[in-house]
């Protein structure tokens, strides 16, 4: 056995190598959000008409460029050389995540705004200010956008379903791609994020005042969400002990006794998936009001398990 002693203490380095801080976690959490908020959107889309559908649902799809652009600034404050940020779209690389990635967030800005675009009612559309000579033209530009999304909405609401579950698995995947940490070197971490950003989607959703019939298929769609995310649960960590030798067994170790234990079990699994799971069964089953508990829970345990994960994963070996 070889015994090594340090005598420095580098916060960046020992104990482990901690190198992300919150930027990082906070990227992943906005963008599973939008990959959830895309693909919700425009299912509602096609299980709704634009006539029945409440103001909010119209005008969410809008929320997803704006979601995205400050997760993608918080990616940015994580660059060393931001500088150099325009060559990502200077070359594809198809082996590379990262690079599939860059150029997955760039389509989805036009996906989302047309989406949205094709959402808007004639009162809406009316609305937009025409006095002066750019806000005439610019109402003239977003007027015939919106006449070419309204004539091609099925083809943008299976874009925005294939971009959002690009998006949603890209997430996991990235994490997933640094094999050199036991915790993120599993196939399971692209379909738990990116369902989880499905039921933070839903959950974002809940928070507006939408019409009695949106929310709630949004909560029928919700709670399969939540248990699906419960069985990728129980599978990330039986994949990692059963296929990760000794090194998955210890990153396991973390979240069952370990110094992850606690904020684990009681942000991602009771109060973020648990409970509400419960409140949204309760809503469905005995009529109970739509409270806004059940939503802010499902936030605050997406971003605590893209959170827990990313710290987790640095301290594993």
């Amino acid at each position: 056995m070889t015994e090594i002693e340090l005598f420095r203490n580098s916060a960046p380095i020992d104990p482990q190598l901690h190198v992300w801080g919150w930027e990082i976690p906070v990227y992943l959490f906005l963008g599973g959000l939008t990959a959830g908020l895309m693909i919700l959107t425009a299912l509602a889309g096609r299980g709704l008409p634009r006539e029945s559908q409440s103001r909010a649902m119209r005008l969410l799809p809008f929320a997803a460029p704006i979601l995205l652009s400050l997760g993608m600034g918080a990616l940015f404050l994580d660059l060393e050389y931001k500088l150099h940020v325009f060559r990502f779209y200077t070359a594809m690389r198809p082996t590379s995540p990262m690079s599939w990635g860059s150029w997955i967030l760039l389509l989805i800005y036009p996906a989302t705004i047309l989406l949205g675009l094709a959402r808007l009612s004639d009162g809406e559309m009316a609305a937009l200010p025409r006095t002066g000579r750019f806000r005439g033209r610019l109402a003239a530009i977003v007027s015939r956008l919106r006449d070419i999304a309204t004539s091609r909405a099925p083809q943008l609401e299976r874009a925005n379903v294939i971009l959002g579950i690009a998006l949603g698995g890209y997430t996991g995947i990235l994490l997933g791609t640094l094999g050199a940490r036991a915790l993120w070197s599993t196939v399971i971490l692209g379909p738990l994020f990116l369902v989880s950003g499905v039921s933070t989607g839903a959950a974002f959703m809940m928070l507006f005042r939408l019409g009695h019939e949106e929310h709630a298929m949004l909560r029928r769609w919700d709670t399969g969400a939540i248990g699906l995310e419960i069985v990728l649960l129980a599978m990330f960590f039986v994949e990692l002990a059963a296929n990760g030798g000794q090194k998955g067994q210890a990153a396991v170790d973390l979240f069952f006794g370990g110094s992850y234990t606690g904020p684990f079990w009681v942000l991602v699994v009771i109060s973020g998936l648990i409970v509400p799971l419960a409140i949204e069964l309760a809503e469905t089953q005995k009529g109970w009001r739509p409270a806004i508990v059940a939503p802010v829970l499902l936030l605050v345990g997406g971003l605590a398990l893209r959170w827990i994960l990313v710290l987790a994963g640095q301290a594993s070996i």
